[in-house]
């Protein structure tokens, strides 16, 4: 299996190579697993004048899958929009037609005091949400800025468009669907029904997509309503829903409950499961170079990978067994340190789950 690798900016490649390290440890027990690096982001902007180079087109859509770290910085955000890093990351996710994002938001219960809730609210929380990723307001046109004549005179103004189709909100319907048949069969579709046409239309299709799964159970909650929830009583949900821009939000919200988004993988997968897998935070450029950044999220992030785009389930159990491995021997990086653990680095980290494997 043909892995395109990015290490991207700020912390990515830090954090990349010790997930790196896990699957060339695996690879060296047997795993047939090809590695190969590429750019993407501001670094790609920096060497070829480009967030997502023909380069990196061209390998990552003969990968099996893709790994990627973070992209952004300050350096780059005065560039004009289509030399932003983010616009390679959200290029990539177009290219692939990645359209559906997994992002669990589980609680170890070593870290059940890293979240800022009280333990009783968050312990055993194990939530999965599935975020539309390729379409809605992100991608929709028309979208721009210019002058217009408002009360009586000229001044910018800015618009986007959000748009959805019915086959678009079906499509990521049967992955909820699907990921819930195997979790505890639950789904809670998000939307904002009572005031976008558009969600409307989102609820409506899954209310009728529901009917091809009796053994699941639909609910509905408005986006406001979810997020006073997710802080509320996040233990109600099991798979969340929903589209591009409320599940942004949502995710990361989430993964907050969890004491830190730096534990937090995810993937996000086209029709046939190929994958781009990255840690759920983003580049942290204040702490970038300094060995300081938590490689877990980018280790599960690995394992995902070996999940759902290799079916290789048994190595995928083996890499989250080291982690829960190394948690439970009281190692943790300074974004989930607590009294009583001993703090250690990025390599640290990454060389106490490779002696956990």
């Amino acid at each position: 299996m043909k892995v395109c690798v990015l290490a991207g900016d700020g912390i990515g490649p830090e954090i990349v190579a010790e997930a790196v390290r896990v699957l060339e440890a695996l690879r060296t027990d047997g795993l047939k697993i090809e590695l190969e690096p590429a750019l993407l982001g501001g670094c790609a902007v920096d060497a070829a004048g480009s967030a997502y180079p023909e380069a990196t087109q061209k390998l990552a859509r003969e990968a099996d899958a893709v790994l990627l770290g973070a992209v952004g910085g300050p350096q780059w955000d005065n560039n004009p929009r289509p030399l932003r890093p983010e616009r390679g990351l959200l290029a990539i996710r177009k290219d692939l037609n990645l359209f559906a994002n997994l992002r669990p938001a589980i609680l170890y219960p070593e870290l059940a005091n890293a979240s800022t809730l009280k333990p009783e609210v968050v312990s055993g929380l194990d939530i999965l949400i599935v975020r539309e990723l390729t379409g809605d307001i992100y991608f929709g046109e028309p979208r721009g800025v210019e002058n217009r004549e408002v009360d009586g005179r000229s001044q910018r103004v800015g618009w986007n468009t959000m748009i959805y189709s019915e086959s678009e909100i079906r499509r990521i319907g049967k992955v909820a669907f699907e990921a819930a048949r195997k979790r505890n069969r639950r789904v809670c579709s998000v939307d904002k029904m009572n005031v976008l046409e558009t969600t409307q239309l989102w609820r409506d299709v899954m209310i009728e997509l529901s009917k091809d799964y009796p053994d699941v159970e639909l609910s509905h909650m408005l986006v406001d309503n979810a997020a006073m929830q997710l802080v509320k009583a996040p233990k109600q949900f099991d798979v969340m829903v929903t589209g591009n821009m409320f599940g942004d939000i949502l995710s990361d919200e989430a993964s907050m409950l969890t004491g830190s988004i730096g534990m937090l993988p995810s993937a996000s997968l086209d029709a046939s499961n190929k994958g781009l897998y990255e840690p759920s935070h983003g580049s942290a450029p204040d702490i970038a170079g300094k060995g300081v950044a938590n490689p877990l999220a980018t280790i599960l992030s690995a394992a995902m990978m070996l999940r759902y785009s290799f079916g290789n389930e048994a190595a995928a159990q083996r890499v989250e067994s080291a982690v829960k491995k190394v948690l439970a021997l009281g190692l943790r990086t300074g974004d989930i340190w607590e009294e009583g653990c001993k703090r250690v680095g990025t390599r640290e980290m990454g060389d106490a789950v490779l002696a956990a494997l």
